[in-house]
């Protein structure tokens, strides 16, 4: 994967190319708008301690020379605080210089690395905060002058083992005399491609039910103090019932999850600044359309094995 940067200086014009090493054959990952939950983006695909390494190519339009004080590539990742640009924080920053001051003609090449560079978390895209990974390549102009300045942004993911623990959810609801229900997951702990399994039971049922549906909720919780905020979204939402349920039923439970890839791992406060957390909402839904809920945290995490 290459991306071509078109850059402009005063009085003159340049390009920047970066080319990562492997481009052709490195993984992707997919990003998604954290409103809509559409696809807006696709980044080159890195392991936590990979090495990140490639070309920079930078061309002069033929018959102009560009002055500069130096040029650099870094690496960086850093937490952004969407809500708060003051409380955004740079966790990794390296830099490699790639020419000591000088004239710029023609087209030259600066290969760079940065050897088994350590990513300590997943790249995250969300309402209030993002957490990204990216090269900025700097050519630094004259006093006076504006810097050529362009990011490239790569994604992060880290694989986990199966949790030796898996626990099931069972839970009981009742609603006076008139709605008794027990339901169950198999798992409290999913990877990215998991099934929810369960079933719901009903013990007792006096009132008119029109449907059973089943959501995923995330919760984001990013800063800390007078200044966190908190969101809330549905990811993803199936029915798992039409029509009303007589005593004794037991409704059959299984949701793959792999129908919504803009679920992510569950995180926990990532370099003190934001939380991710999943839950699982069973709801109930009568005639007169008032809503019966009862909600369960869950853990989401990205298989080893599977690749998810």
């Amino acid at each position: 994967m290459q991306s071509a940067l078109s850059l402009l200086g005063l009085g003159s014009s340049c390009s920047v190319l970066l080319v990562l090493d492997g481009a052709e054959e490195r993984k992707t990952a997919v990003i998604y708008s954290p409103t809509s939950h559409k696809r807006v983006d696709e980044l080159p695909l890195f392991g936590e301690t990979e090495t990140v390494s490639g070309k920079v190519v930078i061309s002069v339009r033929e018959g102009k020379s560009l002055q500069h004080m130096g040029i650099r590539i870094e690496f960086i990742g850093a937490v952004e605080m969407l809500y708060d640009r003051e409380s955004s924080q740079e966790f990794t920053s390296l830099v490699r210089e790639l020419e000591d001051p000088g004239i710029l003609t023609g087209t030259k090449q600066y290969p760079f690395a940065f050897t088994q560079v350590e990513k300590a978390y997943d790249t995250y895209n969300g309402v209030n905060v993002r957490l990204r990974y990216f090269l900025r390549v700097t050519v630094e102009r004259p006093p006076y002058i504006p810097n050529i300045v362009k990011e490239y942004d790569m994604a992060v993911a880290h694989f986990q083992e199966e949790p030796q623990v898996n626990n099931t959810i069972r839970m009981e609801v009742g609603i006076e005399d008139s709605l008794h229900i027990e339901f169950e997951y198999k798992k409290s702990k999913l990877h990215l491609s998991d099934v929810v399994l369960g079933k719901v039971y009903f013990l007792q049922v006096r009132i008119k039910i029109k449907r059973m549906e089943l959501e995923i909720k995330r919760r984001e919780s990013a800063g800390t103090g007078v200044h966190a905020v908190n969101e809330t979204d549905t990811l993803a939402k199936f029915e798992i019932m039409d029509g009303s349920p007589v005593r004794g039923e037991s409704i059959p439970v299984r949701m793959f999850l792999s129908a919504y890839p803009s679920l992510t791992p569950t995180y926990k406060n990532i370099n003190n600044k934001f939380s991710v957390k999943y839950f699982l909402n069973l709801v109930l839904v009568d005639e007169d359309d008032r809503r019966y809920f009862k909600q369960h945290e869950i853990f989401l995490w990205r298989a080893a094995t599977n690749g998810n």
